[in-house]
């Protein structure tokens, strides 16, 4: 969710500002703005819309200044309008800032501002920030940062350009990130804010205060204390952040998957060995995520039962602070996210970490705040996922997850690697006969997916993704409740997903397949195997570990949702409402 991006250099600050704007965009966002320093003045241009849109309509590249802050909003207080558009400034205009995050306190602080005489311009909670500045700003920039911090209640990072040309930066619970480059400096929620133009990094941690003023950087913490970071290379080529040959990201993202299986089985075997051993000495496991990561969760917790005969309960991130009760010094919590910052990921992380219990993650960016603050940390080796809807990300956790499990079974799986990844390049490379359903069934108004054991997560996850993507109502059904309730929704024009690989599931999933089909609804199948029951079948190769079907017959559901997408006219990358890393509750 909104991005945040700063800079200080010798370079013009706005092209910077709006092509760096234009890599985050897959955050998430309904606005735009940017403030630029020049001259001891400070200019905002800001409005609704997309980044090529607004700047297209503002002229927001042509600003003048070598000093300059940028934003995309994705709205929590006051409606998508140009006025609660950021950067905010205050009554004076010598400020303006960029916040993402929630302040909790706003409502008592923009009272106790009002009653002090200040005027309001928006009904963001993010306004009160400048407010706060303005008033300490005569004791100096480093005191207003302080003071200011001191005062909000809530998660936030925050970047303020001030009428001197010092650019700060502040952050609790919310990503901030410094770049350092030859020329300059930049300061940004996300490392693709500035990948461009410097691969050097400083991540700042909680409670961490910045300010870069004539080309110095100075850390501290709330109290104002120094505060040294080392300077991190970031390992991400810049490659891949370009769409290439493809339409969209995700349509490219999608096809990636025959090579970020394999790359998810890269590890560093130390790190391995730390991770599995912490995990098969605890008492207690406990696995959490968010949306398509806690579908990786239901996966990694059958795979330990199954192979490795471990226990272990799966936790929506959201519900932890109701389910994580429990937690002791000799409990493990296994988190699992794509970007390391959803919020209520992190949320649960500390609530077991004040329980005593060690942490272990799996992300995609292994410089997050969840990376860091685990015991250990696997990757996921996907590179950057731009489109919002998880793909890449999703197999690639799925791939990591066997190599956990094969590691705690002694090998048990190994032989089937192999295996997997062919399968994995055949069906990314055969592609029709998910085209031809999806032309079949792109005026659905409800579309329900069924699946037993490891298959059932999946028709969970192929539900995500269809109500991500193509904006449809979709319900991922477990096979065998189907008599309990789901059969009373079953009639003509309604189509049903069997997620059917021959395995031991097989033959039930088929019965209920004729259930369906006795009912009038319209049943496709995915499977290894056809069979008469199907009005459509989309074949998936035969796999002789039946554990890996997960990995294969989640992509034909992938491919089914954008292109449905497609045919609703929607953008895939960028579905309405939704943000690729939620980072506010």
């Amino acid at each position: 969710m909104c991005s945040i991006i700063g800079y200080k250099g010798k370079n013009a600050a706005a092209p910077i500002l709006v092509d760096s704007l234009k890599r985050m965009e897959y955050r998430g966002y309904d606005s735009v703005g940017v403030a630029t320093f020049d001259s001891g003045s400070i200019l905002v241009r800001k409005g609704t819309g997309k980044v090529l849109e607004v700047n297209r309509n503002l002229n927001i590249d042509q600003m003048a200044g070598k000093i300059g802050i940028g934003h995309t909003r994705w709205a929590t207080h006051g409606g998508v309008t140009d006025k609660n558009a950021h950067p905010h400034s205050a009554c004076k205009n010598d400020i303006a800032v960029v916040h993402n995050g929630i302040i909790e306190n706003y409502q008592e602080l923009k009272e106790e501002l009002i009653g002090a005489g200040h005027t309001f311009a928006s009904e963001t909670d993010s306004e009160v920030i400048a407010h706060l500045l303005e008033i300490h700003y005569s004791s100096g920039v480093k005191e207003a940062m302080i003071e200011t911090c001191k005062r909000l209640r809530g998660n936030f990072a925050i970047v303020a350009v001030f009428q001197d040309g010092t650019i700060c930066g502040a952050r609790y619970e919310e990503p901030l990130v410094i770049g350092v480059a030859n020329d300059g400096y930049f300061v940004s929620s996300d490392v693709l804010g500035f990948l461009e133009y410097t691969d050097k990094a400083i991540f700042l941690e909680n409670g961490d205060i910045c300010i870069v003023d004539n080309s110095k950087l100075e850390i501290f913490d709330f109290e104002g204390r120094p505060i040294a970071h080392p300077i991190t290379q970031v390992a991400w080529e810049l490659g891949d952040i370009d769409k290439g040959k493809y339409a969209h990201y995700t349509l490219k993202e999608i096809n990636e998957q025959r090579l970020t299986v394999v790359h998810a089985g890269r590890q560093d075997q130390a790190m391995m060995n730390k991770f599995c051993d912490i995990l098969s000495s605890a008492k207690d496991i406990y696995i959490t995520g968010s949306g398509t990561s806690y579908h990786s969760t239901l996966i990694f917790k059958h795979m330990l039962a199954r192979f490795g005969k471990i226990r272990a309960e799966t936790v929506v991130s959201s519900e932890s602070q109701y389910a994580l009760t429990s937690m002791d010094r000799n409990s493990v919590l296994v988190a699992i996210s794509q970007s390391g910052e959803t919020a209520d990921v992190l949320d649960s992380v500390r609530l077991a970490r004040n329980q005593g219990s060690k942490i272990l993650s799996i992300v995609n960016v292994t410089t997050s705040s969840l990376a860091r603050i685990s015991d250990a940390c696997l990757s996921t080796n996907c590179g950057p996922e731009i489109g919002v809807a998880a793909t890449k990300s999703f197999t690639g956790q799925l791939a990591l997850i066997y190599n956990i499990t094969d590691r705690l079974c002694e090998k048990c799986l190994e032989t089937e690697r192999a295996d997997l990844a062919v399968a994995v390049e055949n069906v990314v490379a055969n592609q029709g006969s998910v085209i031809k359903v999806a032309e079949q069934m792109k005026d659905a108004s409800d579309i329900y997916l069924l699946g037993r054991s490891l298959h059932y997560p999946i028709a969970l996850e192929g539900a995500l993704k269809l109500k991500e993507l193509a904006y449809v109502h979709a319900e991922g059904i477990a096979a065998g409740e189907l008599k309990h309730g789901p059969l009373a929704l079953m009639e003509k024009n309604t189509f049903v997903i069997m997620i059917n690989p021959h395995d031991a599931t097989f033959n039930d999933t088929i019965s209920n397949a004729h259930e369906i089909k006795a009912r009038g609804a319209t049943v496709v199948g995915i499977s290894d195997r056809n069979d008469d029951v199907y009005d459509y079948w989309i074949e998936i190769p035969h796999l002789k570990e039946e554990a890996y079907y997960p990995v294969v017959e989640v992509i034909p559901l992938q491919i089914l949702a954008y292109q449905l997408a497609l045919a609703k006219n929607a953008d895939p990358d960028y579905p309405r409402n939704l943000a690729k890393s939620v980072t506010v509750r």
